[in-house]
């Protein structure tokens, strides 16, 4: 069986490269140059999203479904440098060659990842591969929307159209699920400069579970898990998450129905 990988990232301002395209003096403090450009922004009438070229990847969480195992964790050290996390990432798919599941991965998460990765010279073969190099990537490979080598659940469940996007905090509460705990994507910015990595990390970690928990009511839906094995796969993962020490674990648990 194909292994299959959930992930999502974190990220916060590239402050550094924000400096740079926005020609500030090298003193301008980290947290002045993300001011600088929110403001920026605004004044353009824009949101304080930044563009995806100038987002950091600051984590990298993973859930792996392989065999009989379920296994959550974030890449890395916490302090590992972004050029690490990401390559890492790359060498998962070469490793395991898995379908990749994600949330608003196809509009976000990858799109990021294929930027940062060229900034960092990271390599990604198996990733890139359209049947070049296997004959089987032609028909089913990461880089397509309709292939499902690489799922973006949200935008499958909307049937590609943006206006039909759910976010996954809602739909994994409304399914019985935990949702999101104590922190969200806008808070990030301010968790990293609270030198709070830990958090963002089992934020994201919390994240990809949820992401799981959904796409396995879906696999239910369209018939590809029967109920029984629905159930199978739901105690798997309680029963795994019950095994891990992080307070953030204990929490989720709690709050699953």
């Amino acid at each position: 069986m194909t292994p299959t990988l959930v992930f999502d990232i974190e990220t916060v301002p590239d402050t550094a490269g924000l400096a740079k395209l926005m020609d500030l003096p090298a003193d301008t403090t980290a947290g002045d140059v993300a001011k600088i450009a929110f403001h920026q922004r605004r004044q353009n009438g824009q949101s304080e999203f930044l563009p995806l070229h100038v987002q950091r990847v600051v984590a990298i969480s993973c859930v792996l479904r392989e065999g009989d195992n379920f296994k959550v964790w974030s890449l890395g050290a916490p302090d590992e440098d972004e050029n690490s996390l990401i390559q890492r990432f790359y060498d998962g798919i070469e490793k395991y060659k898995p379908n990749l599941i994600s949330w608003n991965g196809g509009g976000f998460d990858l799109p990021v990842l294929h930027y940062r990765g060229m900034i960092h010279n990271v390599v990604a073969p198996c990733y890139w591969d359209m049947g070049d190099d296997d004959r089987d990537f032609k028909w089913n490979n990461y880089i397509s929307r309709y292939h499902m080598r690489h799922t973006d659940l949200m935008d499958l469940l909307a049937l590609y159209q943006g206006r039909g996007n759910a976010p996954l905090d809602q739909l994994a509460q409304l399914c019985g699920f935990p949702g999101k705990l104590g922190m969200d994507g806008s808070k990030v910015w301010d968790a990293f400069q609270a030198g709070e990595i830990e958090a963002i990390r089992n934020y994201c970690e919390t994240d990809v579970v949820n992401t799981w928990l959904v796409y396995l009511r879906f696999q239910q839906m369209r018939g590809a898990l029967s109920p029984e094995a629905y159930q199978r796969e739901i105690a798997l993962v309680r029963d795994s998450l019950a095994t891990y020490s992080g307070s953030h674990w204990q929490e989720f648990l709690q709050h699953w129905n």
